[in-house]
């Protein structure tokens, strides 16, 4: 059952509240239609909607799906669609209603076990028991990979955190039991049976198991179990670059420049591959910022692509993908377009498309008004994301040394 307490703006505690037993989606807007009817002006007629989306052995997996023109924030972070988990918190509109959502599990459902006696004896939050060295809940355990928490559901399947023990046992004396923590990646069951989506799943386990850089994750194993495919891969601390700008703004060019000098050095790595690698999906969303050293880390490899492989489907996102990549065509200055349009993203906090016209020039990014964005930068810029790949930067490398001159 599925729990929605609204909570006094000022005191916090619960005002109203709403239970859903056999729902698959809930509704909350001002529309009479909605499940939760609301009267304030922030809301929107029709402001999110909660998707059951799977069964997992701890219960059902909730998504939220932000619909208002004022936003959703959970847990105080703006999205547009996300994991809801037991007892966070939904604001809708900055300023707007807040809801608390509460996962009501009948305690026979728990398949949880405690690491050891002293599990209740540790900090909230702690993930390894001070005491045993070990994790305190594990939701599942496939093959020795155990299940901590998930870090998000997509179309293509669920992404979990894990520990793999194996890998513990092996260090001996490690420092941290979190040495051994992965991301482990699971294709849906449906997607599974959709040959797009198995090659996509595969192609990034191949991609990441044939590299290795610094700015990409390590690859640590894929394998099949009862018919689902699984790819573990390194975990990576930090915060990517579409939810910084979403929820700190825009930021200083230097910083913006810095970033996509070492994307660029990511970039000139997969395109020096032998035959070269095109990434195809490069965007905020996929550029991390790793916490221990700053450094940026590309993430999502299932769209890579080899040069001279037959044409496929168009894979890009809106405002970043090249125009020859939206007709199947990716080249390795397709790539570099994308880093012009992140740089547009990045400087502003506006999606590329804001600033995407044809005024007497052909279709193109016009970004002359935007105050932060110096001559030298622009012009780097509009040469980097000119409609046709000749008149781009030619290399990676060529692109650095041009956004370096930009200090």
């Amino acid at each position: 059952m599925i729990r929605l307490t609204l909570l006094d703006p000022q005191k916090n505690t619960p005002l109203k509240n709403w239970d859903f037993q056999g729902e698959s989606i809930i509704k909350v807007g001002r529309s009479p239609e909605s499940h939760i009817v609301l009267s304030d002006s922030l809301v929107s007629r029709y402001h999110l909607e909660l998707h059951k989306i799977s069964k997992s052995q701890s219960g059902n997996i909730w998504r939220l799906v932000s619909l208002g023109t004022n936003g959703t924030f959970i847990n105080g972070v703006l999205m547009s669609q996300g994991i809801v988990t037991d007892g966070s918190l939904i604001q809708l509109a900055r300023g707007g209603p807040v809801f608390k959502f509460q996962v009501q599990t009948p305690s026979a459902a728990k398949i949880s076990q405690p690491c050891c006696l002293r599990a209740g004896d540790n900090s909230p939050g702690n993930l390894f028991c001070i005491y045993c060295g070990k994790p305190i809940q594990v939701e599942q355990s496939i093959r020795q990979y155990q299940i901590l928490r998930i870090l998000g559901q997509g179309g293509m399947g669920t992404t979990y955190l894990a520990w793999d023990q194996e890998a513990h046992n092996l260090q001996g004396m490690a420092p941290s039991p979190a040495a051994a923590l992965v991301v482990l990646k699971e294709m849906n069951a449906d997607m599974a049976q959709i040959r797009k989506a198995q090659e996509l799943f595969e192609r990034e386990a191949r991609a990441l198991k044939s590299l290795s850089h610094s700015g990409i994750p390590k690859f640590f194993d894929f394998f099949v179990e009862e018919d689902k495919k699984y790819l573990a891969m390194e975990m990576i601390h930090g915060q990517d670059l579409e939810k910084r700008i979403v929820t700190q703004g825009a930021i200083l060019p230097q910083q913006a420049i810095e970033w996509m000098i070492q994307t660029c050095e990511v970039l000139e790595y997969i395109h020096s591959q032998d035959p070269p690698l095109i990434h195809r999906d490069i965007k905020p969303a996929n550029l991390l910022v790793r916490h221990r050293d700053h450094q940026i880390v590309v993430l999502d490899f299932g769209a890579v692509k080899e040069i001279g492989t037959p044409l496929g489907t168009r894979i890009g996102a809106e405002g970043y993908s090249a125009p020859e990549q939206d007709r199947g065509q990716p080249l390795t200055q397709s790539d570099l377009y994308a880093v012009g349009a992140t740089l547009i993203f990045l400087l502003t906090a506006k999606s590329p498309m804001h600033f995407y016209n044809n005024s007497g020039n052909g279709y193109r990014f016009y970004i002359e008004t935007v105050p932060t964005i110096t001559p030298q930068l622009r012009e780097v810029i509009e040469k980097v994301t000119q409609p046709l790949p000749s008149d781009r930067y030619q290399t990676a490398p060529a692109l650095a040394e041009a956004l370096k001159s930009c200090l």
